[in-house]
């Protein structure tokens, strides 16, 4: 059996972009790996800013409710500094009765769920933990 210069070549233009393919795969898996922090963080963002946007949008005070947040977290956790407050759920119903405000409160080292309720009265806190 005698192999032709053009087998050959061919043969090894086969292998040259099934390596070229495995070796895209093995990078693009590697660069979405490295930047999966980065898109999570910037995922997170997004969706804090779209929760403000829609309080906002709602009429609902999202100063008073860091207030009333952070009034039930100095309550249940005396003493302790939490630094961050931010509303990450927002859950708006039709009434007022059923309305509610997620926020994640940080001392960093520790995330701590407040969760508000809203009636004719205001906001309250229904849950915090």
């Amino acid at each position: 059996m005698i192999v032709t210069v053009l087998e050959i070549i061919l043969v090894v233009l086969v292998a040259l972009l099934v390596l070229f393919f495995v070796g895209g795969l093995f990078g693009a898996r590697a660069r979405a790996r490295a930047n999966a922090p980065a898109y999570d963080r910037h995922l997170g963002e997004a969706d804090q800013a779209l929760e403000r946007a829609r309080a906002a949008d709602r009429g609902w005070d999202p100063e008073i409710m860091q207030e009333v947040a952070r009034a039930a977290l100095a309550r249940e956790h005396p003493g302790v500094n939490f630094e961050r407050l931010e509303l990450v759920l927002v859950d708006d119903r039709p009434g007022i009765d059923e309305d509610r405000a997620h926020f994640e409160a940080s001392d960093g080292n520790r995330q701590v769920r407040v969760v508000l309720g809203r009636d004719k009265s205001g906001w309250v806190a229904e849950r915090v933990g």
